[in-house]
């Protein structure tokens, strides 16, 4: 099948119409700080919802819906491999490549592929953030971590902590916050923070149901802690970061 000419043609209309992409070492600093764990680096560019617009990306495919399912499809093709290349295991990185496309697969709108894309970028990077720390870090500690962040969902306690580490309470507090200069119970607060951040910003759920889902004792309570690390109200956070600009690129 001769498709010079349609080629020519489609070069000839993006030149025309000035059509341009973003410049390559800017999309691949992203995927360098995710597979070398810079967590300030990945938020702070998800705050710009870069995904999520579609300036300076290829056009893939004319249905916006289906761009951007093509986009999210090759941005984490490129993410595995990168972190692959940066010391993740081979089968682990695959499994969670093929996890994630296959819940973008499921999503029915810009939104939720955003969203999905930015808690994707966000678990590579923690993961590769711990890997990088357990360079430096005791065992016990990068368990530790590992465990948290894979049970933010849950109320997690110091027992449970000890047991799953096989120390005392006492040692396991005790190295803990020598290496990560926190306690525990801190570090603990802080992740769920940080997932209730990402929640309010890229989803629809109520203020109660982030509260339940991070096993808060109750919504005041997660109020209160949300406000006293973040220094506003949850509410308020929403107001400010939630879908800036999605309402227009959802219009396909």
């Amino acid at each position: 099948m001769d498709i010079s000419k349609e080629w020519y043609k489609s070069e000839f209309i993006n030149h025309e119409l000035l059509l341009s992409h973003i410049p390559i070492e800017k999309e691949f600093n992203e995927y360098i700080a995710i597979a070398e764990g810079n967590l300030d680096y990945v938020r702070k560019n998800h705050n710009n919802e870069s995904f999520a617009n579609p300036e300076g990306k290829g056009i893939l495919s004319e249905d916006k819906l289906q761009n951007i399912r093509y986009h999210f499809v090759v941005a984490t093709a490129l993410i595995t491999r990168y972190c692959v290349m940066n010391g993740m295991e081979l089968e682990k990185a695959y499994n969670l490549s093929d996890f994630y496309i296959q819940k973008m697969d499921k999503c029915l709108s810009i939104p939720e592929i955003t969203a999905l894309h930015n808690t994707m970028c966000l678990d590579y990077c923690n993961k590769m953030h711990i890997l990088k720390k357990s360079e430096l870090l005791s065992k016990p500690v990068v368990l530790c971590m590992d465990y948290i962040y894979g049970h933010l969902h849950t109320r997690i306690t110091l027992k449970q902590l000890a047991e799953y580490t096989e120390l005392s309470e006492n040692y396991l507090s005790k190295i803990f916050c020598k290496e990560i200069g926190m306690p525990i119970s801190k570090y603990i607060t802080l992740k769920k923070i940080e997932q209730a951040k990402n929640l309010l910003s890229y989803s629809d759920y109520s203020i109660a149901d982030i509260a339940n889902y991070l096993s808060f004792s109750s919504q005041s309570h997660f109020i209160q802690v949300f406000q006293k690390f973040v220094g506003m109200t949850p509410h308020k956070y929403r107001n400010k970061h939630f879908r800036h600009n999605w309402e227009d690129l959802s219009d396909n």
